[in-house]
């Protein structure tokens, strides 16, 4: 297959999609921006120079190859078999790349209706978070034929870094699953720093010791110090997103009869967060539920 290169058009210029679609205009490729939110994609346009679409319709016109960086799977068919949706305007021989993060079974099907009018879609959701996404340091996790995926490499390297992971849908599930394992290293070593500061150990030593021995994470290295001891709990991924992923998860464990009880609780902890502190908190505000169960706060000093 050719390489796809310009135009490249995205759909989703939100935390993640608007630095993503910066890298790619750093990177020389021809850009077009739609949001749902005109204002979002104006104020995106105007500080790259660029001219918005006006509609879906006129954003699949005009590129090779599309991103669809959205909420969830539910959004993604509506962009692309709506009333107002790009498939039909799609050319013969277009590529779709849906970096969202998604249900595998919904991209397996969205693949299979694209396909039957001569339309390429694979599934390349990405790991990393809005500062990687400024940096173009993404983990790019890509479920399709691997010609296709080369053949969109000069779009990708753009972003970050691929690992091809099978089939279509498989991008989807391991997202699912990394942010499965990721949000229970969350939960632990918040619950050890709790546990930990009622015994007098500082918190901050207590990250320094864990980054240095078998205990390290990501949160124990990129989250903790900057989000939840500072209380500023603002890295930039909502509750209900990581809710939304777990939720997948699980649901892919429940189709192929895996029983998961530790998958389970964790996802029914970050659920009740959510319900708790409000689906648009900061992720990293999970800490606060935790410190209420435990009838704590992290930094409080042990009881006399």
């Amino acid at each position: 297959m050719t390489a796809f290169q310009s135009p490249v058009g995205l759909v989703g210029v939100g935390a993640m999609g608007g630095p993503m679609a910066a890298c790619l205009i750093k990177a020389g490729h021809q850009v077009s921006v739609f949001d749902s939110n005109q204002e979002r994609s104006a104020a995106f346009a105007k500080e790259h120079g660029i001219q918005p679409a006006a509609t879906l319709a006129e954003l699949a016109g005009q590129a090779d190859a599309v991103i669809t960086i959205l909420p969830n799977s539910a959004i993604v068919e509506q962009v692309l078999f709506g009333e107002a949706g790009m498939a039909p305007a799609l050319r013969r021989g277009a590529m779709v790349i849906e970096m969202t993060s998604g249900i595998p079974s919904k991209t397996v099907a969205f693949s299979e209706r694209l396909a039957a009018q001569g339309v390429l879609l694979f599934d390349a959701p990405v790991s990393g978070g809005v500062p990687r996404a400024r940096s173009g340091e993404l983990t790019i996790m890509a479920g399709g034929e691997k010609s296709d995926i080369d053949a969109a490499m000069p779009i990708l390297s753009a972003l970050g870094s691929v690992i091809h992971t099978g089939r279509i849908g498989t991008g989807h599930a391991m997202k699912a699953l990394n942010n499965l394992v990721s949000s229970a290293g969350f939960l632990i070593g918040i619950e050890a720093l709790l546990i930990g500061s009622r015994f007098g150990i500082e918190p901050e030593t207590m990250v320094d010791v864990l980054n240095v021995s078998t205990g390290m994470n990501n949160s124990t290295q990129k989250k903790f110090k900057q989000y939840v001891l500072s209380r500023k709990f603002d890295s930039g991924f909502a509750m209900s997103l990581m809710v939304k992923d777990l939720t997948i998860a699980l649901g892919i464990a429940h189709e192929n009869d895996v029983n998961a009880p530790f998958a389970e609780l964790c996802r029914n902890l970050w659920a009740g967060a959510s319900a708790v502190l409000g689906p648009q908190a900061d992720h990293t505000a999970v800490a606060l539920l935790s410190e209420r169960l435990a009838g704590t706060q992290i930094g409080d000093a042990p009881p006399s």
